[in-house]
């Protein structure tokens, strides 16, 4: 599954962002910076496709994105919040330093959001932890 980004690089993503399985992992790739209606879209999204596809694991690659602002970590943090009342983990990879610092001057610590610095150590590190219920959300255990 794959989607052509209109515009420029850089440019803001509008419409749905593709959203991938790997097993129980989902794998969401952002790419430039997005418009809020599709953040939100994408929040809309993944929680579908958590309930439908029973994964475990959500990794959010954020490698593509410059600029993060209050609005966009907003939603990172209420997806991670999401996803483990929907008893799967969030992991969130390629963070450049400027989005760091500025999620940081922001006040937004990602609480319930851990970070990895590539996709494959996400995928490990999700892969090591034990399952958790599918059943209230019992079992939930820190990466």
């Amino acid at each position: 599954m794959s989607q052509a980004w209109p515009g420029p690089p850089g440019a803001p993503v509008t419409g749905h962002v593709p959203v991938l399985r790997l097993g129980e992992v989902l794998l969401v790739t952002l790419q430039g910076d997005l418009h809020d209606s599709t953040a939100q879209q994408l929040q809309e999204d993944l929680a579908e496709t958590i309930v439908r596809s029973g994964a475990t694991g959500v990794v959010i690659d954020v490698s593509g994105v410059e600029i993060v602002d209050s609005f966009l970590g907003r939603i990172l943090a209420e997806i991670a919040g999401q996803t483990g009342l929907l008893a799967a983990r969030t992991v969130l990879v390629g963070m450049r330093p400027a989005v760091a610092i500025t999620l940081v001057e922001l006040g937004l610590t990602l609480p319930g959001v851990h970070t990895a610095l590539s996709t494959e150590v996400a995928m490990e590190l999700l892969s090591r932890q034990a399952p958790s219920s599918r059943f209230g959300g019992l079992g939930q255990e820190r990466l």
